[in-house]
């Protein structure tokens, strides 16, 4: 007797009669006959084959040869017919896909990704890739019940392409072991660094190569520590240039302790003076130039087949040695530049570590510094600023004396991606990153429930729901961990040789489930502001009940996560979401479901996270109070964004005001957003409003760049369709 069953992807599920039945009846509907009866004994007569196991298409091909033999011939054409049509549209949906790719269409599928060229040939075979494997991992690698919540838009699965790889989402480079001790790339080795241009080619290749082993970013954190010591022996190296060119012994200078590295003038100067001012300028000077090739190689060397430029992140700021001072003086300056013709920099996204003591107040070591950053900031939107100050973000261990403070320092990376905690090691970001993650659907779960009257009941049900998502999700997540443990350090040669805490302990073809535990899995969210208005008529920026729910609903998620991380003796972590193409998807589901609703369903995006929507007009203090208390709940990552009006270029005071607004209200993580045009064919930028033609070349080919979900992209026309109807309602917020 039949008792499972073997779809066509492969998988073995119980004997379903009733399925049988069902079809036969549809084809018999077709042809106006309703004999249940005769569908029943087909099907019977299948289950009481002597077989353990059949595959779908054996059954279908006995209902024909059944049907053939009974006075239903043309129920069983119909019956072929339905058959061949369900072949056609499986085929027909993978055909539209690969032609819409191929014909390099703007779509939902090659707008996935602003970041990513889809019409190049690597773009394209990346699509491909990506395409093919999804429902692969949608059949084979996921779970029953997973499998139905992404398919009732309940969670999605971020980087799901890359699930049958192994691969894990992100990382905070270590750097200075391999500009200390070279590295091994799979291929060839490098010595170690000697000098600022090595050290600056270095941490660009470091970030190219891991992320052709990851599916996400890459970030440093801690670039200005890390490049220091090469400031130092790059003076070293001038100074011993003039040495041999004029026999003078400058030993004693080699060593002896600078105050800053500041090009000045040599005129009057004479000797050893001289000489000194005259290596330090030309110390300053390469290192300038190290930073400007380090910026430049970062929007230009290309991963991930030749189609994407580096996803890369680097947080700096609080070095307050000489050389950690010049590294970031450079960055700066280069950064203000800009690249090519004058343009913004795209990546790396640069992070200003904002720390009390040392790179805030105008007593502090590094505040020039930090004015730098925001005039930087003003004209080419990074640095974003990253508050070492939030109650969240301090480590007990930091020390202001300790030249290794670093280790203690929270970084960031990304569109916000946060990871510090560690239940399996000290907490640190250093060395370690996400594995994976998944968003749910919060704003379903209110429009399933929106309609009862009684409120009581409306949020037992929600939270009931609600609590369901999590459970799948943290198990999804779990099920894709053990996946991932099962993976060989060989297919890692470069992340896992040192690079991931303690991936130096384990051989070449071991498996890496040791290390994993120290990464973490984060669980996201999308839409509390929909959420809030589908379950109380406002969203939390209007109303303080609101407020009080959204602060309940995301303390109720951080709190079951926390339950399973004690539980599983994992990382769990409660996620902001960054949704770039999942806005516009898991909404555009919603609205088949439920129809246009004002404000919730009513425009291709969701608010991302736990944001006020970007169509409400306030101030931005009061953006960063009704969003703040928020941030301590999303561990796994967060960030404050305001919209400033006009040119910003002059006026960096209002980034200041920004960053004391962090201050002031316990913010982890924030950005500035204002308008910057661009020029396509010369690369001319302005901050003009309604610009139609360049006033350097005379083009009208102008674009306006803007920060997509925390990073930035060249070019708005790479925006996917739900991201740029966001981009058009934004407004901006009033000092």
């Amino acid at each position: 007797m039949v008792s499972t069953i073997r779809k066509r992807d492969g998988r073995i599920e119980n004997f379903n009669k009733e399925k049988i039945v069902n079809a036969i009846i549809k084809a018999m509907n077709h042809e106006f006959v309703n004999d249940k009866e005769y569908a029943d004994k087909i099907a019977e007569k299948i289950r009481g084959l002597d077989n353990d196991v059949i595959s779908v298409e054996e059954i279908q091909n006995l209902v024909e040869v059944e049907l053939m033999k009974s006075q239903y011939k043309n129920v069983a054409k119909a019956y072929i017919l339905y058959r061949e049509k369900r072949n056609i549209a499986r085929g027909r949906q993978t055909y539209d896909t690969y032609m819409g790719i191929v014909n390099t269409i703007a779509n939902e599928v090659t707008k996935e990704n602003a970041n990513m060229n889809t019409d190049t040939p690597a773009g394209m075979m990346m699509k491909f890739a990506s395409e093919s494997s999804k429902p692969f991992v949608l059949d084979m690698l996921l779970s029953d019940t997973s499998k139905d919540y992404v398919k009732s838009n309940y969670i999605h699965i971020h980087d799901a392409d890359y699930y049958p790889t192994k691969s894990l989402t992100c990382l905070q480079h270590p750097l200075d072991r391999i500009l200390k001790d070279g590295f091994h790339s799979g291929h060839s080795s490098s010595r170690p660094a000697k000098r600022i241009e090595t050290a600056a080619i270095i941490a660009c290749i470091s970030m190219e190569t891991i992320q052709n082993e990851m599916h996400g970013g890459q970030a440093i954190p801690a670039f200005d520590f890390y490049m220091a010591p090469f400031v130092r022996y790059t003076f070293i190296e001038e100074l011993e240039k003039i040495e041999k060119l004029t026999g003078t012994d400058l030993a004693a200078y080699k060593n002896k302790e600078v105050d800053d590295y500041l090009n000045l003038p040599i005129d009057d100067l004479s000797g050893e003076d001289r000489y000194v001012q005259h290596a330090m300028n030309m110390t300053v000077n390469r290192v300038h130039q190290a930073m400007e090739s380090f910026i430049h190689n970062m929007n230009t060397i290309h991963s991930r087949g030749g189609n994407q430029v580096v996803f890369s992140s680097i947080n700096y700021g609080t070095d307050t040695s000489a050389e950690g001072r010049c590294v970031i003086r450079e960055i700066l300056n280069s950064t203000y530049r800009g690249v090519g013709n004058g343009e913004t920099p795209i990546f790396p996204i640069q992070i200003w570590k904002k720390k009390r003591g040392v790179s805030y107040l105008p007593t502090d070591r590094n505040y020039d510094l930090y004015k730098l950053a925001c005039k930087v900031t003003a004209k080419r939107f990074f640095p974003n600023f990253l508050n070492l100050d939030a109650t969240y973000n301090q480590h007990e261990k930091w020390n202001e004396n300790d030249p290794h403070r670093f280790m203690y320092e929270t970084a960031t990376m990304g569109c916000r991606t946060r990871v510090f905690e560690n239940r399996h090691g000290e907490k640190t970001s250093i060395g370690r990153g996400n594995l994976s993650f998944t968003t749910i659907n919060i704003v379903k779960l209110a429009l399933e429930c929106m309609n009862i009257e009684d409120q009581d009941e409306k949020l037992s049900i929600f939270f009931r729901n609600l609590d369901k998502c999590i459970d799948v999700a943290a198990a999804q997540l779990y099920d894709r961990y053990c996946f991932q443990r099962t993976a060989l350090k060989k297919q890692f040669p470069m992340l896992m040789s040192g690079m991931w805490e303690n991936s130096e302990s384990i051989k070449y073809d071991e498996q890496v489930k040791t290390l994993l535990k120290t990464g973490t899995l984060g669980i996201g969210f999308i839409g509390l502001a929909e959420t809030l208005i589908a379950l109380t008529g406002k969203h939390h920026g209007e109303s303080e009940e609101s407020q009080k729910l959204g602060l309940k609903i995301i303390t109720h998620m951080r709190d079951r996560i926390n339950e399973i991380s004690s539980d599983k003796n994992l990382n769990y972590s409660l996620l902001a979401t960054p949704a770039e193409g999942l806005s516009g998807k898991f909404t555009k589901k919603d609205r088949e479901q439920f129809g246009m609703i004002k404000d919730i369903t009513d425009k291709e995006y969701y608010t991302n996270s736990s944001h006020v929507p970007v169509w409400y007009k306030c101030s931005v203090e009061h953006k960063a109070r009704i969003e703040a208390p928020y941030h301590d709940l999303e561990r796994g990552g967060h960030i404050f964004y305001v919209e400033l009006d006009g040119d910003a270029t002059h006026n960096p005071e209002c980034v200041m005001q920004t960053v004391d607004l962090m201050d002031k209200y316990n913010i982890g993580y924030g950005s500035v957003n204002h308008t910057r045009n661009r020029c396509l064919d010369c690369g001319f930028e302005n901050a003009e409003k309604d610009i139609d033609k360049c006033p350097r070349c005379g083009s009208d080919n102008i674009d306006v760049i803007q920060r997509i979900t925390g990073y930035l992209v060249g070019s708005v026309n790479n925006w996917n369709h739900a991201k740029k109807a966001e981009l058009k309602d934004r407004v901006t917020h009033d000092i």
